[in-house]
């Protein structure tokens, strides 16, 4: 009767963990999202032109891209509750001066706070979604944490949608307060306690010692670029092509658009349990093979099948890309040590940022040269059909890059050559002599 107790006030407890920093994961992603549809309305509110009201997005997405890796060497530092506590205050301060601002470029510089500590949110979410999950249940964890993140980004629109004509444009910023106060009443409640302390100079030196030989890691972030450049490339030129190529009405692109998100929603959970059950390898693998495909059949069969192959292509890559970021994740922070799963999980942040400037910027020139010269409104159904199989055969090239770059011949080894070299850095030359048991290298 005990032990039943004990087990289900810990299952209790890592229930509360869960949700504490799924919110925190939900609230960065829906600041991504939920701005974009407020765009038209600040045209009109603040008489200013697209190209500055674009700051609002922009601002956001520069600022949560830049701060990373530093909110993951600050959580290293002073503990990941700590930080992520202090992320959330950032964060609804942020969305408050979102709310009240006066003009637009107080708006867009409250933008920018609000990516800064949307960049702790993600970042520490996933660092301490490792540091807390069992090991039979990290894989779980992280697809648990692609599913929020996808459904952060899929309801910004809609929830913006609802809240514009009741409450204004402020009304987006607005709700995202209580949202990120109760994620910091469940964080301060819930989570475990975790300050690290300043590092000594001699573990700073350990921790460069590590990224730099953790051959593992780098292939873990290259392959997280390439997959987030084709994951953007698929937001940026679908929608081109589905009203250009196949005359498509908006509301019509946009439900077809929207199939993607829901599918992703439904598959992150799945995904993160098929790693617990096959193991990373496997499911990445399968995650990018299943990418490859659907780039290669976005090349090819939606302009033989129009919208339904289209929607038959994408429901091959998203699947794919579910798989792929809860086994990515997951053996990205596999045998890090606690110490530094911060810096890793901005690292892996940054990366995923990286991809997406780079999908939608390289990406869509890519797709800009297929269609050929011209205004791209002004361009042919043929010609859109051509950029989008020239975008989408790249596509294919890099997914079958990202494989080779996964599975190569030293696939396996760096890791392994990483965390012996780390050991060796931590405990010192004292091991190989000294053979009575060291307490500080059993802490390590």
């Amino acid at each position: 009767m005990m032990e039943q107790a004990e087990q289900q006030r810990a299952m209790g407890a890592q229930t509360g963990i869960m949700v504490a920093l799924a919110l925190a994961m939900l609230l960065a992603s829906l600041g991504t999202s939920i701005a974009n549809i407020a765009l038209p309305t600040l045209i009109e509110a603040f008489s200013a032109p697209f190209a500055q009201v674009q700051s609002v997005v922009i601002s956001y997405l520069a600022a949560l891209t830049v701060s990373t890796v530093i909110a993951g060497r600050l959580g290293d530092t002073y503990g990941l509750k700590r930080t992520l506590v202090g992320g959330l205050i950032v964060f609804a301060t942020a969305s408050i001066l979102c709310a009240v601002a006066q003009n637009l470029w107080f708006l867009s510089a409250a933008r920018a706070l609000q990516g800064v500590g949307a960049a702790f949110l993600m970042t520490l979410a996933m660092a301490l979604m490792r540091q807390t999950a069992s090991e039979t249940r990290v894989g779980r964890a992280m697809g648990l944490l692609g599913t929020v993140s996808a459904l952060g980004t899929a309801l910004g629109p809609s929830l913006g949608g609802l809240l514009i004509p009741v409450t204004g444009w402020p009304g987006i910023f607005w709700v995202q307060v209580p949202l990120a106060m109760l994620a910091l009443i469940l964080a301060l409640i819930t989570l475990p306690g975790g300050f690290v302390g300043r590092e000594t100079k001699e573990k700073a030196r350990s921790t460069l010692r590590w990224f730099m030989v953790d051959g593992g890691l780098v292939r873990n972030l290259a392959i997280n670029i390439l997959v987030a450049a084709v994951m953007m490339t698929t937001l940026v030129v679908g929608p081109f092509y589905l009203v250009l190529a196949l005359g498509l009405e908006a509301r019509q692109t946009g439900l077809i658009m929207a199939v993607g998100p829901v599918i992703s929603i439904v598959s992150g959970i799945p995904a993160g349990r098929l790693v617990d059950v096959w193991g990373r390898d496997p499911v990445l693998a399968l995650g990018l093979i299943l990418l490859m495909v659907g780039a290669l059949l976005l090349a090819f069969v939606p302009n033989m099948m129009g919208a339904i192959g289209y929607l038959l292509s994408i429901s091959v890559l998203t699947p794919g890309y579910q798989l792929f970021q809860a086994a990515n994740n997951t053996a990205a922070l596999a045998d890090v040590p606690k110490d530094q799963r911060g810096t890793v999980s901005g690292l892996l942040t940054l990366s995923r940022n990286v991809g997406l400037i780079a999908g939608a910027s390289l990406m869509g020139a890519v797709f800009t040269f297929g269609v050929g010269s011209g205004p791209l409104t002004a361009a042919t159904a043929p010609d859109v059909a051509a950029g989008m199989r020239l975008t989408f055969l790249l596509a294919g090239a890099m997914m079958i890059a990202a494989i080779g770059i996964a599975f190569g011949p030293s696939f396996g080894t760096d890791r392994r050559n990483a965390v012996v070299s780390h050991r060796q850095d931590v405990v010192g030359p004292r091991a190989t002599v000294d053979k009575t048991p060291d307490p500080a290298s059993d802490q390590t």
